[in-house]
């Protein structure tokens, strides 16, 4: 089951925060994961750095602006959106590694090997080395850098009437954060291009809803260390976060239908939900009376949810078992048997974050050569078969290291309570030891292992007592 990311919004010294790092570290030994490069790799980064391939299209008029989260270096996208008669003009750049790897040379091998970035508390396992991925590479402010310059007219209501992709030199004039952003609109004092992206991103929520896609509002955790304290909260998404979501998922959405048209490229996909788990979801909803009435849908349910409840933030965590059986399809000729994302209820890829997931430059390279009117380079069309694999690979490291900090943080958190009682409610059972199962916790919203003497009751509220919870084996228990 896919869990949230911990960030740590403080860490002071002190036994816990020890801990933390020691933890970490022991993680990326155990998963043979390092923020290191080899020397050669390094080398040739800072290089490729020193010397790109530069673009002819000139187009830093276009005021690029940029959103993420505080403190972000490795900026993929920057945005610019207007209105344009009765409907809207979306330009949004994304970082163009081209521009520095070239196939085969050690970054790219090394990417190859790496597959994404890995994320966990206040630890990165990098894609591609900081001169690329934090300098050159980034979209950062008052920098003119090569991108990637998706431009995607929509009309009134929102829906795309055409999208190109092209080469050009781009320079974004500022970066922001989201809470910033979010204050900056709900005060009245944003800037025009916040007011349309606003406007842009509901319309697109309310054309998700209405082709029955969803999107899953998972909060992240985060962290307070402190002392020998660990302290983990809530962070809700900012509606800014889900507007700007929107345009990755329109141009995600745009790269699939030019690819399919093409003939080649790489999809992310999603098999329709098994009716089995949604059965067992409304079970787990009825446990955590969070209200799931009988006519309505799935999405619709899932639209209703307040993630800064608990016991909404954890059934929308038990929600992601839906997202289970998520790949990629690379194709070259006939479309992928299964080419639907089922969550957005679209086709879909995934080209936007080429600084951190490397599926993404391969897509891309599709997307240009289409729009141009040009054959895809053959260094891309060889690896349509191979990048699926090496993102299937890639993922199940990341959501190892994921879970792995997340393991340790809520043992950290949960270690002064051993023996003391919860209410949760049972998410899953063993089918082959009904004895044993899982259990979420709506306050701290914490999944762990449950053992019974009986059988344990599936979908159903219970009060479990807490018989582990070590930060060394970083493992966190209850019993029935």
């Amino acid at each position: 089951m896919a869990k949230r990311v911990v960030r740590v919004r403080r860490l002071s010294d002190g036994v816990a925060a020890t801990t933390l790092r020691d933890g970490i570290a022991a993680i990326q030994t155990e998963l043979q994961v390092s923020p290191e490069f080899p020397p050669e790799v390094e080398a040739a980064a800072v290089a490729a750095a020193a010397a790109p391939r530069l673009p002819e299209l000139d187009r830093t008029d276009v005021p690029f602006v940029t959103i993420d989260p505080e403190g972000s270096m490795d900026l993929d996208q920057a945005l610019h959106v207007e209105r344009t008669g009765d409907g809207f003009t979306v330009h949004y750049a994304i970082a163009d590694l081209a521009a520095f790897i070239t196939a085969g040379d050690p970054v790219d091998v090394e990417a190859n090997r790496r597959g994404e970035t890995l994320y966990g508390a206040d630890s990165k396992i990098p894609l591609h080395p900081k001169a690329i991925s934090e300098a050159a590479g980034s979209l950062l402010p008052d920098q003119v850098r090569p991108a990637l310059l998706w431009t995607i007219t929509l009309d009134v209501r929102g829906e795309q009437t055409d999208a190109k992709v092209e080469r050009a030199l781009v320079k974004s004039r500022s970066r922001h954060a989201y809470d910033e952003v979010q204050e900056q609109l709900d005060s009245g004092s944003a800037d025009e291009v916040f007011v349309v992206l606003k406007e842009i991103g509901q319309l697109r929520i309310a054309l998700e809803a209405a082709r029955g896609g969803v999107s899953l509002p998972i909060p992240e955790q985060e962290i307070d260390v402190d002392g020998d304290t660990w302290r983990l909260e809530f962070r809700a998404q900012a509606p800014v976060e889900q507007w700007n979501a929107q345009i990755s998922l329109l141009t995600g959405m745009a790269a699939a239908q030019i690819m399919l048209k093409g003939g080649a490229g790489i999809l992310r996909t999603l098999p329709p939900a098994d009716p089995r788990d949604v059965a067992r979801l409304r079970r787990t909803a009825a446990a955590l009376k969070v209200d799931w009435p009988a006519g309505m849908d799935y999405p619709t349910f899932v639209r209703s949810l307040d993630p800064t409840q608990p016991s909404h933030a954890a059934m929308a965590v038990s929600c992601t078992r839906l997202l289970r059986g998520s790949g990629y399809a690379g194709f070259q000729g006939a479309a992928p048997e299964q080419p639907r994302h089922s969550a957005i209820a679209a086709e879909y890829a995934h080209v936007t974050a080429p600084l951190r997931r490397l599926v993404d430059r391969y897509a891309l390279e599709c997307c240009i050569a289409f729009c141009a009117g040009t054959d895809v380079p053959a260094w891309a069309l060889e690896k349509l078969s191979v990048v699926p694999d090496t993102m299937r690979e890639s993922s199940r490291k990341a959501h190892g290291y994921e879970n792995a900090i997340v393991d340790l943080v809520e043992a950290g958190v949960l270690a002064p309570c051993v023996g003391q009682s919860f209410d949760a409610v049972v998410v899953d059972v063993d089918d082959r030891k009904p004895t044993r199962g899982r259990v979420t916790l709506a306050d701290p919203a914490v999944e762990a292992d449950l053992d019974s003497a009986g059988p344990i009751p599936l979908g159903q509220a219970v009060t479990v007592r807490l018989a582990t919870a070590d930060t060394a084996q970083r493992r966190v228990a209850f019993t029935l």
